[in-house]
């Protein structure tokens, strides 16, 4: 062997600090992977354990029934029936776009949207939460889903709870609607109602509008949880296979939320509905029992909240946002109109109790009258003649009111109208109730920053100018003249029971002020209320009352009609045909009253937008109402009035006597 070259034994010498160096690094690598298996079997074996456990179980939801809500009879109103919704898991999902692709086609709806949801939601809830993709599912739908279910992981069933509003459009602003609440309301609702140990989490529905939101913890029970254990596709396995689950398996049920019993009235509730679709009316209607009790509530256009409860469509949402007739809208409380002639009993109450004439004052009424060098204008274009109060109020005489307003005053006005709740808020239980307006010149002076013109107490006087009231409020302040002075606090809700009908708690009838009391501020005198009473009688049951056309023989109506214009017209203009108008031109109709005309059980009030007089447009579903709550509340003037009928002895017809045109309004 060479001296050059080196042998074998010399040649492994030479590499051993290497393999050194390789056998300590394979060393070291054993060591940490032992160190790290025994941190996590020895140290966190069983904490890690439980981790594991837990992804195979899950704990699912069980959405408590809301509360049910019955009218003042027992009948239903607003109920929940039982439905099935779709969802998908997309931690289980292998393959997204076909599994999309699949779900469309069983359930009928394009692979964008579904596609569109699950990353909708993963933006906004995470990738974890179950995604539901159809609500309300048909016989079809499901059959379909389970097929499905068989090939595709991360797709569920699930059972529901539908709220369900089987009057549909009828009241849908006044009962409200629920919704599902957003991830922005989720921290604030915590921070509101976490003293009372109430917790919300994505997902839960809650009420957004009308009773559903203002009686919304009432309405609302407690979930319930149902624990399940998965498989390795996200699907439930039967029983309890692994034993994971131990004394978390089973079903917590749900607790059903408190009933509400309100104080509408079914039958009247439909009559007003009924009136306004048939006369493709657009307004609100009001009916209330003299206590305050309100046994109607109707808002038109309006929507069907059942739709909102399956998730609303958006062209649906977009339609009903863009609506000019404001379907969402609760007409009764958040419109404010003038009142237009509505108001001339309130002026007519204020000119007696302040002694600028009497009820047997004669006062001329001519076809107009000029003040500061400007036209006023009747609503007749040859005027009325001479009137008292009681016929001036039957006519709709606005010159009688004209020359009350000039005697009285803005100040005079504001003080006796705003008794009578003109310009403040009733107090009802349900939100967004607006105050409206009844001006003052202090008022005016901090609002505006102008002093108050004498010419403006012309037009206050006919409830025109800045005079702003709703259906309710008048609704209120005329059952105030037929109880001769009582004004009332109007209500919903008469009782919560619990979901066994134990009950909670009970309402009653809240007096605000008596106008009449002696001892009062106001003490305003009976003669005072009877003789704008009789004027309001005139008004319906008159030879020449502007809603003679609503009379019923049976019952007294007390009212009256109003119009309330919805711009100016030049002089040559204002005895133009408002019907001749292009829609958003034309006037609202008004009609606010009660029956019986001498002792009132029940008050009304309706506007009818664009429906240019309150005779044709208000008056005839005041009627519709006070003639369903006779028929169920009265059947026996019913009855008295046809036996009177059967005893008329009947007489050769005779020549029709003519009567002249509906004055007025």
């Amino acid at each position: 062997m060479s001296d050059y070259l080196p042998s074998d034994e010399i040649e492994a010498k030479d590499y051993q600090p290497r393999y050194r160096l390789v056998y300590s690094l394979i060393a070291l690598t054993v060591a940490i992977f032992a160190l790290r298996l025994w941190y996590l079997q020895i140290v966190n074996g069983s904490e890690l354990r439980q981790f594991s456990e837990q992804n195979s179980i899950r704990e699912t939801k069980i959405p408590a029934p809301r509360g049910i809500v019955y009218d003042r009879n027992g009948e239903v109103l607003v109920e929940n029936l039982p439905g099935f919704e779709v969802t998908l898991s997309p931690q289980f999902v292998t393959n997204f776009e076909e599994t999309a692709e699949a779900l469309g086609l069983a359930l009928n709806i394009p692979t964008s949207v579904v596609m569109q949801t699950v990353q909708k939601s993963r933006r906004l809830n995470g990738a974890f939460r179950p995604v539901r993709i159809k609500e309300n599912l048909t016989r079809d739908d499901i059959f379909n889903i389970e097929v499905l279910k068989q090939d595709y992981t991360g797709v569920d069933i699930k059972e529901t709870v539908l709220r369900s509003y089987p009057l549909k459009e009828n009241g849908a602003q006044f009962f409200g609607y629920v919704g599902e609440v957003s991830k922005r309301q989720l921290p604030k609702l915590n921070e509101k109602f976490a003293a009372r140990g109430l917790r919300f989490a994505q997902g839960d529905l809650i009420g957004t509008s009308g009773l559903e939101e203002i009686y919304d913890l009432d309405l609302r029970g407690r979930d319930g949880i149902s624990v399940a254990q998965l498989d390795a596709h996200g699907r439930e396995a039967f029983g309890d296979p692994m034993g994971l689950l131990g004394s978390m398996g089973g079903v917590t049920p749900a607790t059903p939320g408190n009933n509400v019993i309100l104080t509408i009235d079914k039958d009247v509730q439909e009559a007003a509905w009924r009136s306004f679709v048939e006369g493709n009316r657009i307004g609100g209607a009001i009916a209330m029992k003299s206590n305050g009790e309100i046994l109607a509530w109707v808002s038109a256009p309006s929507f069907n909240p059942n739709e909102f409860s399956t998730g609303i469509a958006p062209e649906t949402w977009r339609r009903l946002v863009n609506d000019p007739d404001k379907p969402l809208r609760n007409k009764p409380i958040q419109d404010h109109n003038s009142p237009g002639s509505t108001f001339k009993p309130l002026i007519a109450i204020t000119a007696l109790a302040e002694n600028v004439i009497t009820p047997n004052t004669i006062v001329a009424c001519p076809g107009q009258i000029k003040f500061a060098g400007r036209p006023y204008h009747d609503t007749l274009r040859g005027g009325h003649g001479n009137l008292n109060v009681a016929q001036a109020i039957e006519r709709s005489a606005n010159v009688f009111f004209y020359k009350m307003g000039i005697a009285l005053g803005i100040d005079k006005m504001y003080r006796f109208c705003d008794a009578f709740g003109i310009g403040r808020r009733t107090g009802v239980e349900l939100a967004g109730e607006r105050s409206g307006l009844m001006p003052s010149s202090d008022w005016k002076k901090n609002t505006i920053g102008e002093e108050w013109q004498p010419g403006e107490n012309l037009s206050v006087a006919i409830g025109q100018g800045f005079v702003l009231s709703n259906p309710l409020q008048m609704t209120v302040a005329y059952n105030a003249i037929g109880t001769e002075g009582k004004v009332v606090k109007p209500f919903v809700v008469k009782r919560i029971l619990t979901p066994d009908n134990k009950l909670i708690e009970e309402f009653g009838p809240t007096q605000l002020r008596d106008l009449g009391d002696m001892n009062g501020e106001f003490h305003v005198k009976k003669e005072v209320f009877k003789a704008v009473k009789e004027g309001l009688r005139l008004v319906v049951n008159g030879d020449r009352g502007t809603a003679r056309a609503s009379k019923l023989n049976y019952i007294e109506i007390a009212g009256k009609t109003g119009t309330s214009q919805v711009m100016n017209f030049s002089a040559d203009q204002i005895y133009s045909s408002c019907e001749a108008r292009p829609k958003y031109q034309r006037h609202h109709g008004w009609f606010i009253g009660y029956a019986p005309a001498d002792n009132p059980e029940i008050a009304v009030g309706v506007l009818a937008e664009h429906s240019c007089h309150g005779s044709s447009g208000a008056a005839p579903v005041a009627k519709a109402m006070i003639a369903a709550y006779v028929a169920k509340y009265h059947p026996e003037w019913l009855e008295r009035d046809l036996r009177k009928k059967k005893e008329i002895t009947p007489v050769a017809p005779q020549a029709p006597v003519p009567v002249g045109p509906i004055e007025g309004e």
